[in-house]
């Protein structure tokens, strides 16, 4: 159906997710690519900040709480990788069993590991934001240089519910595959 004023919505003929899920998968695909540079960003602040930190040692002159900001931006960069490596099918995967089996069986495992870990990874952001909000309430700052540790904590909440969100597009996308019934034959 074309709007007035409107192109029609173009699928690319080489992404079947496309045809599912055009709006979200486009947006979830910009947001972890972003999440996935912010968490190169860390990377790079922790080379910098520990050869700066090394650098100071040999001088004299240690960068004062370079300890506690290398663990923070650890922290952020492992769990803003996740969601786009998940993604991207980057992880480590051991499926003897699974990958003899058939599209629909192989499906139906996906929907089940899909789904548990949906709702482990969205649990896992709940709790992660109602520690931050303790930690904001406490008033919680870091040792060194007592910068509030809350906001890091958000961050990382923020990072597992955009990896559940991953996820459940996945389960989706099984549940599809599963429920979709093989073409009759013309008689």
């Amino acid at each position: 159906m074309i709007c007035a004023g409107r192109a029609p919505n173009r699928v690319s003929a080489r992404s079947p997710e496309r045809e599912a899920f055009p709006v979200p998968q486009d947006l979830v695909r910009k947001v972890t690519a972003a999440a996935n540079a912010l968490s190169a960003a860390c990377l790079a602040g922790m080379m910098l900040l520990t050869c700066a930190d090394v650098v100071g040692r040999a001088l004299g002159r240690p960068v004062l709480g370079a300890v506690e900001i290398t663990g923070m931006l650890a922290s952020m960069a492992l769990a803003f990788s996740m969601p786009y490596a998940h993604r991207a099918r980057a992880h480590v995967g051991v499926d003897l069993v699974v990958m003899r089996l058939g599209e629909r069986p192989r499906a139906a495992v996906d929907l089940v590991t899909g789904g548990v870990g949906t709702a482990l990874f969205f649990v896992i952001g709940v709790q992660m934001w109602e520690y931050g909000t303790t930690m904001r309430r406490a008033g919680e700052v870091s040792m060194t240089l007592r910068i509030p540790t809350y906001p890091v904590i958000y961050l990382i909440a923020v990072a597992f519910f955009l990896f559940a969100l991953v996820y459940g597009l996945d389960v989706i996308a099984s549940a599809r595959k599963v429920l979709d019934r093989p073409p009759q034959e013309a008689p």
